[in-house]
Order: C-alpha cells, then structure tokens, then sequence
C-alpha cells in the first residue's frame, strides 16, 4: 500500500508538472507528510503504523520518500493497474481470491514460448525509430 502512496504522490514529479510532491495541489502527501488537514481523506491503516504520534507518522512517511521507486517497481505497479491485478506478494493475492472467491493475477496468454528464445523488450528498451509506421 505505502508502495501505491509513492507511486501516486510522486506522478506529478516523474511528469515534470512540480519540483516535489508537496508542490502538486491536489496530492494528498501535504496531509501525510506535513500535517495539513485534508477533508476528503482518511488515513489508511498502514499509514496510521507508521508512529503512534502524527509527528511520528508524519516523518516515516517523508522518510519514504527520501528516494524514488526504482524502474522495477513502476513497472510492477503499473503492469498490475493495466491488467486489475492487486499489487502485493502471492500470499495476499492468495487471500483476495479466496474473499472474492475468483482468480487474480497474471495470466499467460498465447502460446508458450519455444525453448531458447528471447523474451520480448520492454518499453524502456524500444527506441521511438524502432517504431516503424508511428
């Protein structure tokens, strides 16, 4: 969940839109990291884990964003917004199936790939002038 927080709170900073996720209006990092009141929001469990005190609270959850997600895990959440699969270990997984008694999760789709051939490219590995016909 704190993953999801950083992802959200700092779109508009990997969009070049402000300096800091502070800055954005409408990011609810002002209320989470400063103290600002927010009436629209409620504080998440895990957020309220973070220190029995606002100040507490309030400074892990700046700590959190002392560095920026890693390219891996961007892909990880944004791979698991495309497809509607909850973003955590199998563990939680396992126990959203069974609350919502469906499958969740990735799904292989099409052919199993033949043995000793090379895995496709992710998008940072495309070049726009490999991009024929766009």
């Amino acid at each position: 969940m704190l993953a999801c927080y950083r992802y959200i709170e700092l779109n508009s900073v990997r969009a070049a839109m402000v300096d800091t996720p502070e800055d954005y209006r409408w990011s609810s990092y002002r209320a989470n990291a400063l103290g600002e009141p927010n009436p629209l929001l409620s504080p998440h469990g895990l957020y309220m884990g973070l220190g029995k005190e606002p100040a507490d609270r309030q400074n892990a959850y700046r700590r959190l964003f002392l560095s920026h997600p890693d390219s891996a895990m961007l892909r990880e959440v944004r791979s698991c917004l495309q497809t509607g699969t909850p973003l955590g270990n199998e563990r939680f997984r396992a126990q959203i199936e069974r609350a919502l008694g469906v499958k969740v999760g990735y799904s292989a789709r099409g052919r199993p790939k033949k043995p000793g051939t090379k895995p496709a490219p992710d998008d940072s590995q495309i070049e726009l002038g490999a991009l024929k016909g766009f």
